[in-house]
């Protein structure tokens, strides 16, 4: 995985409710993620949303991989 990506990642207090952040904007990382479920392909987000950039929507999935990437109990 990919830490330099991570640091395009920012959490600021007042900020979006505090989620996190794509380097400072008012983009949540869900808002990417939401986009790509969507069908949106990285041309169409880039040409949209002009002040992101390639690494930032690769920052975003290596967070949401990151953030789901831990062991789940399972009641038998």
């Amino acid at each position: 995985m990919n830490s330099e990506l991570l640091k395009r990642i920012t959490i600021e207090y007042g900020k979006c409710g505090g989620r996190p952040c794509i380097r400072g904007k008012r983009m949540r990382v869900t808002d990417v993620l939401q986009l790509l479920s969507a069908g949106a392909s990285f041309d169409e987000i880039l040409k949209d949303y002009t002040f992101l950039e390639r690494e930032d929507i690769l920052a975003a999935i290596e967070y949401g991989a990151r953030q789901t990437d831990h062991v789940v109990l399972q009641t038998a």
